[in-house]
């Protein structure tokens, strides 16, 4: 099926769909490289919360682009619902919670009400974006566009749906560059994409470790930090992301790959469970002295 590139990109705004930890990181680094942005969610409270990060953080991020590719500051506007928000947008990235029933229909209405060349994103990083097409019909312009961790981690890794039309990766990975992201293309569907499907091995693996006895999250994140030179380790990472996100993907990897052993699936749901969610909650694989806002 044929599809025309969208058009007149520097005019038209983006659309980021869910306030939370990536989807306000993600609109930052929009809106830093010049776009307009529009945030989408139901909840006020996030939506403030999301809107005062973005604020705060847009000057710190412009300071390291290059002010002859990047325009004025232009607006951020933030949506109660999907319908107002995506007319008009060149693009559409979704980061919603890791659930189907909740990603299906939502790629069903962004696809019935945004413009005919706009490109539909979804910021997943364990479904691929073909999983998601059961209420689409536009598939050509459907594809995985996954963030690491904005501003602190600029990867990002774009994915077909294996229907996506031909140039979209290719122009994504120049446009995006613009923001400062630096983009990777996975030349084939999987799930995890490239950097998560490593990085789940070291986080199994991390949490197999703990929940076995061997060692503890800080020892874990320690031995790691001194002998990988990371900034963080694998356990001050997940209480970041939020276990009950962590949870999530972890239940699609062993959907998706059966013969996975369930131990550290198991041992992060204890602490879904008990309510420690991480940074988000006040306490996870760490304690916090208060639960922060998320950013």
């Amino acid at each position: 099926m044929s599809f025309t590139l969208p058009s007149r990109i520097a005019d038209r705004p983006v659309v980021i769909i869910g306030a939370g930890t990536l989807g306000r990181r993600i609109a930052a680094v929009f809106r830093s490289g010049g776009a307009a942005v529009r945030i989408v969610d139901l909840s006020e409270a996030q939506r403030t919360a999301a809107s005062e990060y973005v604020e705060s953080t847009t000057a710190e991020l412009r300071a390291g682009l290059n002010p002859a590719e990047i325009g004025d500051v232009r607006p951020l506007e933030t949506f109660a619902n999907t319908e107002d928000a995506v007319p008009g947008a060149w693009l559409v990235i979704e980061a919603v919670p890791e659930r189907l029933d909740i990603k299906v229909p939502l790629f069903g209405t962004l696809d019935r009400i945004a413009d005919p060349d706009a490109l539909l994103a979804t910021n997943s990083s364990s479904f691929e974006s073909s999983q998601l097409l059961g209420e689409v019909t536009h598939p050509e312009r459907v594809l995985n566009m996954h963030f690491a961790m904005p501003p602190a981690g600029m990867a990002v890794e774009l994915m077909g749906d294996g229907q996506t039309a031909d140039g979209i990766l290719e122009l994504l990975d120049r446009e995006l560059r613009v923001f400062g992201l630096v983009p990777f293309i996975a030349h084939g569907q999987s799930v995890g994409f490239i950097f998560n499907r490593i990085w789940a091995a070291i986080k199994r693996e991390s949490l197999a470790v703990v929940a076995e006895g061997v060692s503890t999250p800080a020892d874990v994140d320690a031995i790691m930090r001194a002998n990988m030179g990371l900034k963080a380790g694998p356990f001050q990472l997940m209480d970041q992301v939020g276990l009950d996100v962590v949870l999530d993907i972890e239940n699609h990897y062993i959907d998706a790959y059966p013969w996975l052993p369930t131990e550290s699936r198991d041992f992060v749901k204890s602490y879904v469970d008990a309510g420690r969610l991480g940074r988000k909650s006040g306490e996870g694989f760490y304690s916090y002295d208060q639960a922060p806002a998320q950013s």
